[in-house]
């Protein structure tokens, strides 16, 4: 047991000490990232007894020193590339290392957190185990630790440089596709009112990062989903689930009317939102182009199974767009963060992520 604590202490050091030896050329202060397994660090190893974790190999078999760190990932995800656009060397760490450590927090070299859990959406039940068991950390409880960190940054720094610190730092939210899985598994709701709800939680979430202080937000839309290689697997054809793509085009255009709103109500938001259906399929549809071979068929396990610890796993990663049955390779990930950061408005509107880290 003491020998299997000091690895846990020497990983979250080193995690710590390359974090924090991030590139002098930083274009935010700070980045706070919030959703779902596409953005999760390693927040799910910290809830006991869950089943969506992936700290186990082959999960990071690309990271350095071949290390599962949680990430849903044969190494790093678009959250940690996106960082590294910024300026950053990955993603900021984990809430719950923070939430330890708290000092972390109060250094001058503190850099944002990672709220994300594996399993989450904007609905409280989403990801949830129905015997009770905590199964993720709910968006809205992901909301709630980031209260808890910039009351932290504001205690720390002063009201003044606090707001400043803040105003400056990009916000990152990438969820709402497992709250579109659930649909199609349980609810009768008609589809424009299931959108609507997310909608007004999207919207609340989005209110209260504005009142703590955030006014550059960068948003992740629901990618294609229905092409993920676990729904082509309930496709007899083999095919993407097309009505769940569709579900997936209806959430950006609904996060689009909003942002808009929004950004009519707070003059001083500037907002990117990224159009994850359109990139996604223009890599399916032109694989070569991004240097891709195999975009229907996970890399690691096949398309009805997880990506368990005996699972097989291809050697040629960087050609797939699929590390497991749900999520993609590093080099997929890295494509997705470099398109959202210095993309066309045809994938990122109506700025860009450089745009939006260099606006004033």
């Amino acid at each position: 047991m003491e020998q299997k604590t000091l690895v846990v202490v020497v990983i979250l050091s080193l995690a710590i000490a390359v974090f924090q030896s991030a590139n002098a050329q930083q274009q935010v202060p700070a980045v706070f990232i919030l959703g779902d397994s596409t953005a999760d660090t390693g927040t799910n190893n910290f809830l006991p007894g869950i089943k969506d974790k992936a700290n186990f190999p082959p999960y990071g078999i690309d990271f350095p020193y071949h290390t599962p760190t949680g990430r849903f990932s044969n190494g790093l995800n678009s959250a940690d590339f996106l960082a590294k656009e910024l300026g950053f060397k990955r993603s900021p760490l984990p809430f719950y290392i923070l939430a330890n450590n708290t000092k972390l927090i109060r250094r001058p070299s503190f850099r944002g957190a990672n709220f994300a859990s594996a399993g989450s959406g904007l609905l409280n039940l989403t990801g949830q185990d129905p015997s009770g068991t905590k199964n993720v950390v709910t968006f809205e409880e992901q909301m709630e630790q980031l209260s808890l960190v910039i009351s932290e940054v504001v205690s720390n720094k002063g009201q003044a440089s606090a707001e400043a610190f803040v105003s400056k730092s990009l916000f990152f939210i990438s969820v709402g596709s497992n709250d579109i899985f659930g649909y199609q598994t349980n609810s009768t709701l008609p589809k424009q009112e299931f959108l609507g709800a997310l909608g007004m939680l999207y919207e609340a979430s989005l209110r209260k990062i504005y009142k703590l202080g955030g006014r550059k937000v960068g948003i992740v839309s629901v990618p294609p989903i229905g092409c993920c290689p676990y729904e082509r697997f309930q496709n007899s054809t083999g095919g993407c689930i097309e009505n769940l793509n569709d579900i997936a085009r209806d959430f950006h255009s609904m996060m689009n009317a909003l942002l808009m709103k929004l950004s009519l109500d707070y003059k001083d938001l500037k907002y990117s939102i990224g159009n994850t259906v359109d990139m996604t399929l223009n890599v399916i549809n032109n694989p070569s182009l991004a240097g891709l071979r195999e975009v229907a068929n996970p890399c690691c396990g096949d398309s009805k199974t997880f990506c368990g610890p005996n699972a097989t796993y291809c050697s040629n990663r960087h050609q797939y767009l699929f590390w497991d049955a749900f999520h993609p390779t590093m080099v997929a990930s890295k494509l997705a963060a470099s398109t959202l950061y210095d993309g066309p408005p045809q994938f990122v509107a109506p700025i860009n992520f450089r745009q939006l880290a260099q606006a004033s």
